[in-house]
């Protein structure tokens, strides 16, 4: 599989990080992005297999220009994503934003990248979320903007089967990352989450990998619109 490529956004850290790092266990050649000349000049590179670029997805302009210097593409991993903490996302404009990162930008990647993924018959894995099915009074727009992967997913999977392209998602849940560490911080939160967790413990990055690297691969070549918790059992109990 060495001439088979990937290219996973915010790829840089956290879950990104971890399915890059899968995929080029799994023979990938691997390009992950970072928003920031900083996430990318901090990205160790394990491997010469797995390069950093510079991307923001919220610009249609930087999305384009990335992907059109591509001679070809395999697997698309949309994990690029933020959320706005401290009640800041009932702010409509930062709830724009985030709407605009995690949504618009995921279905910008996938635009871009159609042609390639239709020459090689590929695929595209979405990150979704816990709070594509449930509901956050802390962070309305990261919750509805992973809903909307969730339905992006089977949607894109329905438009694009006739190119050979399948489209599903993973949806993690309580992942330690950058992005839950304020939360691992409160005691009585993280407790609360552990608790209601059946395995009784947090997630951590490699715990995705597995799921991600099946989806991506041709041991599910009949599996589209698909769309797998990766929860520890949170969304069951």
């Amino acid at each position: 599989m060495t001439n088979h490529y990937a290219l996973v956004t915010g790829g840089t850290g956290g879950i990104g990080r971890a399915i890059a790092l899968g995929l080029e266990a799994a023979g990938y050649r691997v390009m992950v992005t970072g928003k920031t000349d900083s996430e990318v000049s901090a990205f160790d590179a394990p491997s010469r297999k797995i390069k950093a670029e510079v991307l923001d997805v919220s610009s249609g302009a930087e999305v384009r220009n990335l992907v059109k210097r591509l001679n070809r593409l395999e697997v698309l991993v949309n994990g690029a994503g933020m959320i706005e903490r401290n009640n800041q996302e009932f702010d409509t404009n930062r709830f724009a934003t985030v709407i605009d990162v995690n949504l618009t930008g995921t279905m910008r990647m996938c635009v871009a990248c159609r042609p390639l993924l239709a020459k090689s018959r590929g695929c595209i894995l979405n990150v979704a979320s816990m709070l594509s099915f449930f509901g956050s009074g802390f962070a309305p727009a990261y919750s509805a903007s992973k809903g909307g992967v969730v339905q992006l997913t089977k949607s894109l999977a329905i438009a694009w089967a006739p190119n050979g392209i399948r489209v599903n998602a993973i949806a993690p849940g309580w992942i330690e990352t950058a992005m839950t560490r304020p939360l691992i911080a409160d005691e009585a939160r993280s407790k609360a989450i552990v608790e209601r967790t059946p395995m009784k413990r947090w997630g951590k990055p490699e715990d995705v990998v597995g799921a991600a690297v099946f989806l991506c691969s041709a041991a599910a070549s009949f599996i589209t619109g698909a769309v797998l918790p990766v929860d520890g059992g949170y969304s069951c109990a």
